[in-house]
């Protein structure tokens, strides 16, 4: 008999993270009762249409209700020792941080409700995506209901944040890690875990449904394609001046930005600046279809953050048979081969970006061969049919 689980997430339904949305609804299919519970009702945003196969198993919550109220009263008078020890806790923990603290009240709010809810649906584990604030509310739902958790940890939320990590990893059942190079900063950071504990799974994606470019050898303008949120870890500034690197050797190409985000403007602003508003556009987002669509009609595929867990907008480029440029950061080599499926570079370092995407833009046929080679690993090694099978067996497990 399959184990229940209730997943808990920071937003949904969110383009950013499809990759969630394909895990869900691969592990029902392999006959797995998965509940929902994101931390923010992302209203109005774009959408990815398999969003409906599962929204009867979203809940979300309302932090300002008098049933939240009902709720914290219920563990109160349930187990008032336990109830107010997981609040000290969690305040004690987050305290040097004032940013920290206030959103640990707010997921401290909410997770009585959820705790209440998950409880009443007889959920056999709990599982979180991220090791920030969803992993802290699967954190305290276990206190209050004793149901195990596990959690899943990409990259931003080990590397920037560590309130609670190591207490986080310590209590949960297992940990799974996007990569490698995640697995090996865990354990050397807290050395006390062992390392069986930590298990790697990679993000997939349906590598199928994503058009096998077709080879245009010549085609003019050179297309270049970055799909990242507009954010300063995704290091768009140092795209933009490799991009006028490349204006100011008469190189012919567009670009085109696919994401939205709180730099949007700053990005606009570097563009206007250097002159690119005839060969840079911000698309904003795009539906998932419409992504696939530009993916198809592009020549590279760029990325390039200042961190990453193994980007999945990356595999989606690899297998629509693009070469990829991106900077060798975190778990970026464990997917991008250097020289076989794309260009790998120094973080933060315009001029060797321009170097790679100038090497590809002269060089047509090695783009095609670095294409052909990125489809064929991403089918064999990052199916989302074979990611969700590995997560199965693990959320299965004793």
């Amino acid at each position: 008999m399959t184990k229940k689980t209730a997943y808990i997430v920071s937003r949904f339904p969110t383009v950013s993270e499809t990759f969630i949305l394909y895990e869900i609804i691969e592990l029902h299919k392999l006959g797995m009762e998965i509940e929902v519970f994101p931390l923010i009702h992302e209203k109005g945003t774009i959408s990815h249409p398999d969003v409906d196969k599962i929204v009867s198993n979203v809940h979300y919550t309302k932090i300002l209700s008098l049933s939240i109220l009902r709720d914290h009263l219920y563990w109160i008078i349930k187990n008032p020792k336990n109830y107010l020890k997981t609040l000290f806790q969690v305040f004690i923990m987050n305290v040097r941080s004032l940013k920290f603290l206030s959103r640990a009240i707010v997921v401290m709010l909410s997770s009585a409700q959820v705790a209440r809810r998950i409880e009443g649906m007889g959920m056999d584990s709990i599982h979180a995506h991220a090791a920030t604030h969803p992993t802290l509310m699967a954190y305290i739902v276990w206190k209050l209901t004793g149901i195990p958790y596990s959690f899943t940890a990409h990259s931003t939320d080990i590397y920037f944040n560590q309130t609670m990590l190591g207490e986080k990893i310590q209590k949960s059942r297992f940990v799974v890690t996007i990569s490698e190079y995640n697995k090996i900063f865990l354990l050397n950071k807290y050395v006390n875990i062992p390392k069986e504990k930590i298990k790697i799974v990679h993000c997939g994606i349906n590598s199928s449904i994503y058009k096998k470019k077709s080879i245009r050898k010549t085609s003019t303008p050179f297309q270049v394609i970055c799909v990242a949120r507009l954010e300063k870890i995704k290091g768009h500034k140092y795209l933009i001046d490799a991009l006028a690197q490349l204006k100011t050797q008469n190189i012919d190409f567009r670009c085109s930005l696919v994401g939205d985000g709180e730099l949007r403007q700053n990005v606009q602003d570097q563009i206007d600046r250097l002159n690119l508003n005839d060969t840079v556009t911000i698309l904003g987002f795009k539906t998932h279809d419409q992504v696939v669509e530009l993916l198809s009609q592009a020549d590279v595929f760029v990325l390039s953050s200042l961190s990453e867990g193994i980007p999945v907008a990356a595999m989606e480029a690899m297998a629509a048979s693009l070469p990829v440029v991106a900077t060798a950061v975190s778990g970026v080599p464990e997917l991008v081969g250097n020289n076989k499926t794309g260009i790998l570079v120094p973080s933060q370092n315009s001029a060797e970006l321009a170097e790679a995407l100038l090497t590809l833009y002269n060089n047509r046929d090695l783009g095609i061969e670095m294409g052909i080679a990125g489809r064929a690993k991403v089918m064999t090694e990052f199916s989302i049919q074979n990611s969700a099978l590995a997560l199965y067996d693990i959320l299965q497990s004793d």
